[in-house]
């Protein structure tokens, strides 16, 4: 099943979550540091990055549901999306907690509010794994006749014709 929201030839959504995904998963690594050592600078820069991935989930959300919604009803694929994406806007919930939390303090930040962001993390894993399973197993956003030898996506040509 092809994606319906696609640029230059490939789904849009599978590359607006690296973003998102990757600040929001770093920003845990900043917040470990800031636990280990007490800097406040690595609490301040998890801050900015929350808030970053809290603006590339939205970005990246639009896109998931486009493809979501061509999806065929009663397919396991619809299931696995509506967790997929329930997993993740959970996630983005508990990271705009986490945000909300440390706001007028994001150099100390509270106790709830790194935990929030840990539990955040796992969620977005889960959601990122259930994404996985769309694309790799299920074949969610894969071009029709897709193979080892297709063609470039600008060629204009569709996946199953032979270069």
């Amino acid at each position: 099943m092809e994606s319906r929201a696609k640029l230059f030839g490939h789904a849009i959504h599978p590359v607006m979550i690296v973003f998102p995904l990757g600040l929001l998963a770093t920003s845990v690594v900043f917040d470990v540091i800031y636990l280990f050592r007490g800097s406040s600078t690595m609490a301040t820069v998890a801050f900015y990055m929350i808030a970053a991935g809290i603006v590339g989930g939205f970005l990246a959300s639009p896109f998931g549901t486009i493809d979501w919604l061509a999806i065929p009803a009663g397919t396991r694929a619809k299931r696995i999306g509506l967790m997929h994406g329930g997993a993740n806007i959970v996630a983005l919930l508990i990271f705009i907690f986490s945000w909300w939390l440390r706001r007028d303090a994001p150099e100390n930040p509270e106790t709830l509010a790194v935990v929030s962001s840990f539990a955040g993390l796992g969620l977005a894993l889960l959601g990122g794994w259930l994404g996985g399973e769309l694309v790799e197993r299920l074949g969610v956003g894969v071009d029709d006749g897709a193979h080892l030898d297709a063609p470039n996506s600008l060629s204009g040509k569709p996946a199953s014709a032979n270069e």
